[in-house]
């Protein structure tokens, strides 16, 4: 009985000393790729991340709102600026490591190249709904940029359907909801149910960059160790292998 009591005392300890899993606030474009760098992360004696995904807006306003996490990852710099104006990130923490590409998605096995210039583009996307992510977050905000910068935005405007974030947007397509969407080309690739039929020149639109930074709030020294994993060598490999650059 002395030594199962034993047993069982050694086991709470270690359960007790055990430390927590870091919360990560993850852009909804990286949810195939930040899963993996979890699981590799995990499989060096880690606890494994949680991880949010959603659109990088919602988190933002999350962390604004009072939310505890550790880790922010945006898809791009506004809303990151926006935490760093409030104080909300730890000095020195926030860094720039990932890249992507805007690109124009239709159902897989259908035919057709996206012609990039205001005419026949505007011809190419037809009457029906294009889907996009809401202008309120970075996929939509980039992809109404493009499409202004070809000067289409006004003839396809009432025409597009927002979405929630750019997974939502790719949804549509994939359902056949919409004949034609604006996602990253990350997005594309982790779907089999859709082809890239255009890809956007990166003169068209802001750089698609990806800063992750540590939350003020955070007090989990496993958070900065997973941060400092996403920025070294194999954790950028490991986005690389999900379509993204490494910066």
């Amino acid at each position: 009985m002395i030594a199962r009591l034993l047993s069982l005392l050694a086991a709470f300890l270690l359960t007790a000393a055990a430390p927590a899993p870091p919360l990560v606030l993850a852009a909804a474009s990286l949810q195939e790729s930040m899963n993996a760098a979890a699981d590799a992360w995990a499989k060096q004696g880690h606890p494994r991340p949680v991880i949010s995904f959603a659109a990088s807006s919602v988190l933002a306003r999350q962390v604004e709102a009072g939310g505890r996490a550790d880790l922010f990852v945006s898809a791009d710099q506004e809303w990151m600026d926006e935490l760093t104006a409030k104080k909300l990130i730890v000095p020195g923490t926030r860094a720039t490591f990932l890249g992507n590409r805007l690109v124009i998605v239709a159902a897989a096995g259908t035919r057709g190249r996206a012609p990039l210039a205001a005419k026949p583009l505007a011809r190419f996307l037809g009457t029906g709904p294009l889907a996009m992510a809401d202008p309120a977050v970075p996929a939509g905000r980039y992809g109404r940029e493009a499409l202004t910068k070809l000067g289409v935005w006004n003839a396809v405007q009432p025409r597009v359907v927002s979405a929630e974030n750019v997974r939502a947007a790719l949804a549509l397509v994939e359902r056949g909801a919409a004949p034609y969407g604006i996602v990253y080309a990350t997005d594309a690739r982790a779907s089999a149910k859709v082809r890239i039929a255009g890809v956007f020149p990166e003169a068209t639109h802001a750089p698609i960059t990806y800063p992750v930074a540590r939350l003020a709030g955070s007090a989990n020294p496993e958070g900065e160790g997973f941060r400092r994993f996403l920025l070294s060598r194999a954790g950028k490999a490991i986005f690389v292998r999900y379509g993204f650059s490494a910066l």
